[in-house]
């Protein structure tokens, strides 16, 4: 064979694999993203219910306020499933039997704490979003792609980018960048009870612009890496009142990790705050978990491999519209040892598993993560959290809701569960609080800044 002959067929092996990496990079095919709004739902559901009828198919979800109840925008979200039946009960005792349809997070706090229970109704596919979010989740499917080795998304905006995922680390990209709408504002309430379901409720005002959600951009460059801009500061207790953090997320966290500045009244003075992500104690946990645990997961995904272990059935906590209903007491929802269960509704849902192992030369606190997601939502529902010697340590529960004005589908509130400790914290309670404000249109971008942060404490 001659030397220009072989020359060329190198050549032209090394065109096709770079043909290849491009159309694994470039996500699926126009035919298989044909099929959302057809056999999968506009984000990527399977839009059938499952073999024995316990799943219903999903027929749009609740894209407006149901007739059902009465609702004006402001309102805490009144339950329009407040009529279903319990149809069993699981515990400890009869654990066993549903085992198939249980994560071990949820097997061992039915196991270690004999008043943990799970109350399951039947299933209801409330999850719904915008026609805006389902074209863009549609154009996303195909031009959507992993940059950075996993660590940044390119050729995505507005919808989820990844509706049907390859890899384990497009799941998690669904769930950081899933549609919350675009600027809001809300008060909610922590609690770290004690063993014994004492607590001083942590009351913090946050405001975020979740930019790549921004409806008047049409491309991602548009956005100057950044996914959202996030601010926070401590009204209660009196003795942490105006403690303001300050984030700006990006969308390659290659080309630019995420930035945060906190400020401490004792000190007046705003520091950038490294500390504010991974494996960092989050500031109101009373150290029951990291800073990446905010919205059950957060933040770069490059410590891990993930690994996308599929779909399962599983009970997850759905339409926690009890659990967050105007006015409850918190001393009605901190028990001892985990939350009041009575107020938790479970359901029937599919989930997508994805198991994150540390890398080789990184560090953190987490081992293996174990992470399972709605697929009507994207939203993590479920998790559980493996510490240095691989043994179970933490376990995440989140509370989701079909916040039916906007429309959106995610946590309300979520529990982390150290069962070493015998504690818990939850976070985003609103029940004695101001509804999210989902249209704050008085916020910009100028808002969070550095400068903004002093001129903030000043007052």
């Amino acid at each position: 064979m001659s030397l220009c002959k072989s020359a060329a067929i190198a050549a032209a092996n090394i065109l096709a694999v770079f043909a290849l990496s491009l159309s694994a990079q470039a996500g699926v095919s126009e035919q298989e993203a044909a099929r959302l709004g057809k056999d999968l739902t506009p984000i990527g559901a399977e839009k059938a219910g499952n073999a024995d009828g316990t799943i219903p198919e999903w027929t749009g979800g609740l894209s407006k306020p149901p007739s059902n109840v009465s609702y004006s925008p402001g309102d805490h979200h009144p339950d329009p499933y407040a009529d279903d039946a319990i149809k069993m009960t699981i515990t400890g005792a009869n654990a066993d039997q549903h085992a198939d349809k249980l994560t071990p997070g949820q097997l061992k706090l039915l196991k270690i704490y004999d008043t943990y229970k799970m109350n399951v109704y039947p299933t209801r596919r409330s999850c719904a979003f915008p026609e805006n979010v389902y074209e863009a989740t549609k154009r996303n499917a195909v031009t959507g792609k992993l940059v950075a080795d996993g660590n940044g998304v390119d050729g995505a905006l507005l919808g989820f980018p990844f509706p049907i995922p390859q890899e384990g680390v497009e799941v998690i990209w669904n769930h950081n960048l899933r549609y919350r709408g675009f600027k809001l504002t809300r008060q909610f309430a922590a609690l770290a009870p004690t063993t014994s379901a004492q607590f001083t409720p942590i009351v913090v005002q946050d405001q975020v612009i979740f930019t790549y959600t921004d409806p008047t951009k049409e491309k991602i460059q548009e956005l100057d890496n950044i996914s959202l801009m996030y601010m926070q500061s401590v009204i209660e207790p009196a003795r942490r009142a105006g403690e303001i953090i300050l984030v700006h997320d990006t969308i390659n966290q290659v080309q630019g990790p995420r930035k945060a500045w906190s400020y401490n009244p004792g000190q007046r003075r705003v520091r950038r705050a490294p500390t504010i992500a991974y494996d960092n104690p989050q500031s109101y946990s009373e150290g029951l978990q990291t800073a990446d645990n905010f919205d059950l997961y957060n933040g770069s995904p490059d410590r891990y491999k993930w690994d996308l272990k599929g779909k399962k059935e599983k009970y997850i906590a759905y339409n926690s519209y009890k659990l967050s209903a105007k006015g409850i007491p918190y001393a009605d929802i901190a028990q001892p040892k985990h939350i009041n269960q009575d107020l938790v509704r479970y359901e029937l849902h599919r989930v997508w598993e994805v198991e994150g192992n540390l890398r080789e030369g990184h560090r953190h606190v987490y081992t293996r993560r174990v992470k399972y997601f709605d697929e009507d939502s994207w939203t993590m529902a479920a998790g559980e959290l493996y510490d240095a010697r691989g043994e179970l340590w933490r376990i995440q529960e989140g509370h989701m809701i079909q916040y039916y004005d906007v429309p959106s589908c995610w946590n309300a509130s979520d529990v982390t569960y150290d069962i070493t400790a015998g504690r818990y914290v939850i976070q985003g309670l609103k029940n004695n609080e101001p509804m999210i404000n989902f249209n704050a249109d008085e916020i910009t971008e100028d808002m969070f800044t550095p400068a903004a942060i002093r001129r903030l404490a000043t007052r």
